[in-house]
């Protein structure tokens, strides 16, 4: 856990977190509980029963549900299993995605295509259509999305589109949901050491080929990036949660780059 946490940033917040099972969003999850707020963590892995476990067994009000992002019952129903558990929500964090396949784009197949598309726009797209309506009824709110710097990378187009895609989501709807009292905001994370997947997003790469081009992913990753090398999980969730809090309150439709200084 991080040393430089804020014991009652979100004191009296409700906060769902998506993709929580593992990864940046277990992190934020981690980070938000720790910092008093009560967390819904939302996957569609049964392993986000547990993170709820172990975050409830140190005092914190987490509880878990699975959903399926990539459909917009699985959001409505994650959004409402919110609302039955807390009776508000007041920031939302969309962190589902992630790379399925690296290679260069003209040896993606067309279902291929729709499925990095489905994986990492939609959850994005459906659980902010879900939750709107919930906040403009509170007449406030906070929305931040996970985006990313690979909007600028090889080997990956399907899924720099997808996060493109939710680029774009945060920059309009951040345009509609002002007036309501409601921020927008997003994060674009870089190249992030975590460990070793329990649920893996996609097939490993087999071939010598298919390790190549993975491997040209992880060298402009680093070459791209100013620092150096890549980001930990803590300065990916210090910055999603920075975002989400009341500290943030003047900042709107932007998105950060998470990444040691490339841009994306």
């Amino acid at each position: 856990m991080s040393p430089f946490l804020s014991p009652d940033r979100f004191a009296g917040k409700a906060v769902a977190v998506t993709g929580a099972a593992q990864g940046i969003g277990l992190a934020v999850a981690e980070r938000i509980a720790a910092e008093s707020a009560a967390v819904l963590l939302v996957d569609r892995s049964e392993l986000v029963h547990e993170a709820a476990g172990k975050l409830a067994a140190t005092g914190a009000h987490a509880r878990g549900v699975v959903a399926d992002l990539e459909e917009y019952d699985g959001a409505v129903a994650a959004v409402d299993a919110a609302l039955s558990a807390f009776g508000r929500l007041d920031v939302l964090i969309n962190n589902v995605g992630g790379t399925i396949w690296a290679k260069p784009f003209e040896a993606y197949a067309p279902e291929e295509i729709d499925q990095e598309i489905r994986r990492s726009l939609f959850p994005t797209l459906y659980a902010c259509r879900a939750a709107a309506p919930a906040m403009i009824r509170q007449g406030s709110g906070t929305i931040i999305n996970v985006s990313s710097v690979a909007t600028r990378g090889i080997n990956r187009v399907p899924y720099a589109a997808a996060k493109g895609g939710v680029r774009a989501i945060t920059a309009a709807l951040a345009l509609e949901l002002a007036p309501h009292g409601i921020r927008v905001a997003a994060t674009a994370p870089g190249g992030t050491d975590a460990p070793e997947r329990r649920v893996k997003r996609g097939p490993a790469p087999q071939t010598e080929q298919e390790k190549a081009w993975y491997q040209q992913i992880v060298d402009q990753t680093i070459d791209s990036s100013l620092l150096k090398r890549y980001g930990t999980l803590d300065e990916q969730a210090a910055a999603i949660t920075f975002l989400a809090s009341d500290e943030a309150s003047y900042i709107t439709g932007t998105v950060l780059p998470v990444a040691g200084g490339d841009q994306g």
